[in-house]
């Protein structure tokens, strides 16, 4: 059977209570239909108090904040700037933190500041935006010539999840059009989904199944070229099957890791190991383990904002895919950014002995404890900066740091842009 081409024939209206990316009003774009719900009550004025102001930017109004840039390299915009550096460091807590965080409100006088920023981490959900990455990058070949043609395949291809999006405990979030009624559970190996939605999934909700889908995509595309659009799952299963692992688990560390090489990102500044989900193991391996520095992040997202990841139409669809437009967690939860918009990805990682502590709770392990946030944040008033943070604090839940030294960096920032400073000596 081959892919469906699922043209939109109706829309449905169903109160959701997950984590939404993608502006309110690209449903029509996408066809990701949860979007729909908020449009709709946008449209009828019904009160929604869950989302803040900054949710509610239209595409039209997403753009790009660097492109005036683009030929500049990241080591000419990454320098540090030694007046913003000092006072970032005193923001920073002593400990396994670090940070990268780049002022570009004003795109001709950057200004940027490191505090261990080329310190790896296991960058845990973070590493999703390099599935993202890879997806684009592989739709640029299957359709070289037409923007147009790619945004269409995202939204109208379909594909089922089988055994590779099974495994993980987060839900997501089901929508029944014809009883117009919303479901959360685990994603189930009969799941079919568009492309765009499986994508919305990994980001929004940050399945870990939907994450595996979409990895499988972008190596089905890597193999077929053009002839991906009319794969079937039948050629696609087949492929897996017929080919040796080890050709597998080389195409599939080459196909979300060259991207990030190509522009400029070292293997030890971001790198991708292997699939999200354990069943994806059964045939391809996984290579060369995962990792993630603040600066690393940092060089993907200012050539996001440059325009250059791919190119300038691939940068700004991945960034509004980033964009959040429901409840707010760790780091973007802080109320000084309520009015701003916020394009995020969070990720943690821990592992517990409980031998050593019995109490050990999730989010706090004693082994390790990684919780990273990368964020673009954009004010009304025109400050425009992004952060990436990266945690190890072992015994304890960092959500609430990450909050709290979110609100400091935005207070520093924003300051310097709202009234004069008295210079430090």
């Amino acid at each position: 059977m081959k892919k469906a081409f699922y043209i939109t024939m109706g829309l449905c209206i169903a109160l959701s209570f997950g984590f939404i990316s993608y502006p309110i009003d690209g449903y029509e774009r996408t066809g990701i239909k949860r979007l729909y719900q908020l449009q709709k009550m946008q449209i009828d004025s019904v009160p929604y108090t869950r989302i803040p102001f900054g949710a509610y930017k239209k595409l039209a109004d997403l753009k790009l904040n660097l492109t005036s840039r683009d030929e500049d390299s990241i080591n000419d915009l990454l320098i540090s700037d030694p007046d913003f550096q000092k006072r970032i460091n005193r923001l920073i807590p002593s400990g396994a933190y670090s940070v990268s965080v780049l002022d570009m409100t004003n795109p001709n006088a950057l200004k940027y500041a490191g505090h261990r920023e080329n310190v790896g981490y296991q960058p845990g959900s973070v590493g999703k935006l390099a599935v993202l990455n890879a997806v684009f990058t592989q739709m640029a070949k299957v359709c070289p010539d037409s923007w147009e043609d790619r945004i269409m395949y995202l939204k109208d291809i379909k594909v089922s999840a089988r055994y590779w999006g099974t495994g993980d405990h987060h839900t997501i979030p089901i929508y029944d059009i014809e009883k117009d009624k919303l479901i959360k559970r685990q994603v189930v190996a009969s799941d079919k989904f568009s492309l765009f939605e499986w994508l919305d999934h990994m980001v929004s909700v940050s399945n870990n199944g939907a994450a595996s889908v979409m990895y499988r995509e972008a190596m089905l595309m890597a193999a077929f070229g053009s002839d991906y659009v009319n794969l079937t799952e039948e050629q696609g299963e087949n492929y897996f099957k017929e080919t040796p692992r080890d050709s597998l688990t080389n195409l599939a560390n080459t196909v979300v890791n060259q991207p990030l090489r190509d522009l400029g990102i070292s293997e030890d500044d971001w790198r991708l190991g292997g699939f999200f989900t354990r069943p994806a193991g059964k045939y391809v391996g996984r290579k060369g383990g995962s990792i993630g520095t603040p600066k690393g992040l940092m060089k993907w997202l200012v050539k996001l904002e440059q325009g250059k990841v791919i190119d300038e139409n691939s940068s700004l669809e991945m960034k509004r895919l980033m964009y959040s437009t429901d409840r707010r967690i760790r780091y973007a939860r802080s109320r000084r950014l309520d009015s701003a918009a916020v394009y995020f990805k969070s990720g943690s990682y821990y592992k517990c002995d409980r031998v050593k502590n019995p109490g050990c709770r999730d989010y706090a392990g004693n082994v390790f404890n990684y919780m990273n946030s990368v964020i673009i944040v954009e004010h009304p008033n025109g400050t425009k900066y992004i952060v990436c943070l990266m945690t190890n604090v072992l015994n304890k839940n960092s959500a609430g740091a990450h909050m709290y030294l979110a609100s400091k960096i935005d207070d520093l920032i924003t300051d310097d842009h709202e009234k004069p400073r008295r210079k430090i000596r």
